[in-house]
């Protein structure tokens, strides 16, 4: 046996008998230190159980209970977990066109939210936020706290789109960085698309770096008109309104290069498919090892003995006996 805190023990101990001594002598020396009531509280003459056991009793009391915050314990050795679960990096596109409004309310919401229930579908899992546009950046680092995630997520509102160009060459070293030690390699982007120019040499440095792409597509083929940060339509140089359209070209290099893509709609089933098709592939590879101590809890003997004696203690305290005599009635006569 041994203890999980002995120093609580250790530095309680002094007062505690320091008390005990101070209760076992005389009055006299005892009244220096304590007020009258207060002493008559911790000592009484005139009582159920001889003083002398009540005090032993309530000793023994405290001192078990010294020891069930020490809190004693039987140690197993250490026990080998393994931690199951994958780690991916996800990427939210924050690029002018996911200010359209071809999905309610507009595709950055519309894909913000399909980033929560991914959370909500990989609760065990590791997962990393990056936002890009022309250039990407961290949200949130690789975590299995999920509440924490959507909190980070739900906070990137308009004022992050970047008007810029979207630069997947940029994203990817980002994430061949962020993904290095990472095994498998998985990055999930949610974005709008992106045209062949866009995405030239994005599926080559992802293969260089061995990461699998899986991709959730948001907005309609259809299209809407580009909104600037006024939420006015933006023209052309030929004074048309510039109409941007979701572009499945990295929906088809995911899939060319061994991922998957899904066209994000209503409901759960595309993003619960999609995890799917990525727990199937990886059969929820190991994340590690992590060692935890095995222990066999033993304070809640000491410490229910201890109430038990405490109580024993408490109710053998004598009764105040009232002395006073009755009042006079009827002008004095008995």
């Amino acid at each position: 046996m041994e203890f999980v805190n002995p120093y609580l023990f250790w530095i309680l101990l002094v007062p505690f008998v320091f008390f005990a001594f101070l209760i076992s002598t005389n009055k006299e020396r005892l009244s220096r230190i304590f007020d009258e009531k207060v002493l008559n509280r911790l000592s009484a003459a005139d009582e159920s159980m001889p003083l002398m056991v009540r005090n032993i009793t309530m000793f023994a009391a405290v001192f078990l209970m010294l020891v069930a915050l020490a809190r004693p314990v039987i140690d197993e050795g250490d026990k080998t977990v393994e931690v199951k679960g994958l780690t991916l990096l996800t990427a939210l596109d924050i690029s002018g066109s996911m200010r359209s409004k071809d999905v309610y309310p507009n595709r950055l919401e519309f894909a913000k939210k399909k980033m929560n229930v991914l959370f909500d579908a990989m609760p065990s899992d590791e997962v990393g936020v990056v936002a890009f546009a022309y250039s990407p950046f961290v949200l949130a680092p690789f975590s299995s706290d999920k509440e924490t995630l959507k909190m980070m997520v739900n906070g990137v509102d308009d004022s992050y789109i970047s008007m810029g160009s979207t630069d997947f060459r940029a994203l990817a070293e980002q994430a061949a960085q962020l993904l290095e030690k990472k095994d498998p390699k998985i990055l999930v982007l949610f974005t709008d698309g992106g045209d062949e120019e866009a995405i030239a040499g994005f599926g080559d440095i992802l293969k260089e770096n061995h990461i699998d792409l899986y991709v959730v597509l948001v907005g309609t083929t259809k299209g809407a008109p580009v909104l600037d940060e006024n939420g006015k339509p933006m023209s052309l140089k030929d004074g048309t309104i510039a109409i941007t359209q979701r572009n499945d070209a990295l929906g088809k290099l995911a899939k060319a290069n061994g991922g998957a893509y899904v066209v994000a709609g209503n409901g759960k089933e595309d993003i619960e498919s999609l995890v799917s098709v990525i727990r199937g592939k990886y059969k929820n590879q190991q994340q590690g090892e992590v060692k935890i101590k095995q222990r066999v809890e033993l304070f809640y003997y000491p410490l229910g003995f201890g109430l038990l004696l405490l109580l024993i203690a408490l109710s053998s305290m004598p009764r105040r006996v009232n002395n006073e005599k009755p009042a006079m009635r009827n002008g004095g006569k008995k």
